[in-house]
């Protein structure tokens, strides 16, 4: 390659930056693309064990909590355009507390990817039984981080359609239940709506199961958020971020929910197994030919649109903590087509290495994993609605949305997700996980007290 070649691609990386090319549609759908994926496909059955059919319940209640932590970033972006939830964070907290989440985040977001991208791979050794795992987890690797190269508006549109199969496919899994449960059509082997009720009840663990659940639940939910870090992508923010934050939560509650209600009326929630899918077990027992290869493709699609939304979103934290002074400036570049291509890069090193280690340790470092991204997710949450508590006080402009029932709905949902984090340390299961994560929290505030040492404490 010429010397003018490499400065060329060299100046184009330093002169590029983010573009505004994301629609309503895709920033919708790429938030749905992060939420649902392993947590609702093979998550609901830890979730359905732990709680019975009263799991709908932890989905609702986590539901809500969700609705006030989106509707406080809608009215952060309304008072401070052109920036993202992290600059939220900054402006209320200082450098610090941004810095500290900020790489929470990234460092949540890679853990995500890692899971997704290995359990896309061994879906696909459902048809490939020989292909050997690491290789099927790397190819899927570098799908994902290919979609992610294309333009923003490219990806966007690629992730609207990754995410549009599954969200299709749920809507006609549950459609097929309605028509089960009604006798429309009638088919052996499947239960009733009795089936809430018949085995222990609708809360067969009581009250405490619910709480319980919302740990596992917390994941599920975990990538909402990321309608916070499009907003600098997004054109008409004021206008559009309200009516998306509406119109998702609604979606994401019924799109748990409803297919729960399905699988537990058709099979009893005790006698689900954690071999494979609940959907696809509930599928098997209808009888219906083709019904496992069909969820497995869906399966697949799940994942890896979780994955790339997921990468989405660690890239561009990166950047956007490259951009202020948070992260090394090298991250900062991007091509002209909007594209952080060097956040990308260190997203697809980390990416393959976890992918690798993944694979050597199998099933249990899979399951350290799986509890990384619900913790995260609290204190990011928690982040956001104090910053809106703060900020609420000194806004310069008023919103033209604003939270109903502030401070106190705020000041509960930051009580609830304190609670639930509090309760995520006591968890004997995940108290390594955990560990970790608090350790890798403890390393980030030594390392914010010398970045920003100076600074006034901020």
């Amino acid at each position: 390659m010429s010397q003018e070649r490499v400065q060329a691609n060299e100046h184009e990386l330093e002169q590029g930056t983010l573009h505004k090319k994301l629609r309503p549609r895709h920033i919708t759908f790429m938030a749905m693309g992060g939420v649902i994926g392993t947590g609702i496909f093979k998550g609901s059955y830890e979730t359905i064990s732990i709680a019975g059919p009263g799991i709908v319940i932890s989905y609702i209640l986590a539901g809500l909590l969700l609705l006030i932590v989106m509707g406080a970033i809608a009215e952060m972006a309304m008072v401070y355009p052109n920036r993202n939830m992290k600059d939220f964070i900054r402006e209320a907290f200082g450098e610090r507390l941004s810095f500290i989440i900020g790489w929470l985040y990234c460092f949540m977001w890679l853990t995500v990817c890692v899971i997704e991208v290995l359990a896309a791979g061994s879906f696909l050794q459902y048809w490939l039984p020989d292909a050997p795992l690491w290789l099927l987890t790397l190819g899927c690797a570098a799908l994902v981080l290919g979609i992610n190269m294309l333009s923003v508006s490219g990806f966007g549109e690629a992730e609207f359609w990754l995410a549009g199969i599954k969200i299709g496919i749920i809507i006609v899994f549950i459609v097929l239940g309605v028509l089960f449960l009604s006798g429309v059509w009638s088919v052996e082997g499947t239960g009733g709506l009795h089936n809430l009720v018949d085995y222990g009840g609708f809360l067969p663990n009581g009250w405490t199961a619910i709480i319980a659940a919302l740990l596992v639940v917390m994941f599920s939910y975990g990538g909402s958020e990321l309608i916070g870090l499009t907003l600098t992508e997004t054109q008409d923010v004021d206008k559009v971020l309200p009516k998306v934050v509406k119109s998702f939560i609604l979606r994401v509650i019924l799109f748990y929910t409803l297919p729960i209600l399905v699988i537990c009326s058709l099979i009893p929630w005790n006698q689900l197994n954690s071999e494979s899918s609940p959907f696809v077990q509930v599928l098997a027992s209808t009888g219906m030919q083709g019904s496992a290869h069909v969820m497995n493709f869906i399966l697949v699609t799940a994942v890896l649109s979780a994955a790339n939304s997921g990468i989405y979103g660690a890239t561009r934290m990166l950047y956007s903590m490259a951009a202020s002074g948070e992260a090394s400036p090298y991250l900062a570049r991007t091509t002209k087509r909007g594209v952080p291509m060097n956040s990308l890069k260190l997203c697809a090193a980390v990416l393959i290495g976890g992918a690798i280690l993944a694979y050597l340790f199998q099933d249990g470092l899979f399951r350290f994993l799986m509890a990384v991204p619900g913790f995260v997710v609290l204190l990011v949450w928690i982040s956001i609605c104090l910053s809106q508590l703060k900020l609420r006080r000194s806004y310069p402009v008023q919103p033209s949305f604003r939270v109903w029932g502030f401070p106190y709905i705020t000041i509960l949902a930051v009580v609830s997700l304190t609670v639930i984090a509090v309760l995520f340390l006591f968890d004997r299961q995940n108290m390594l996980s955990i560990g970790v994560c608090l350790v890798f929290l403890l390393f980030l505030y030594l390392w914010s007290l010398v970045k920003f040492k100076g600074h006034g404490g901020r």
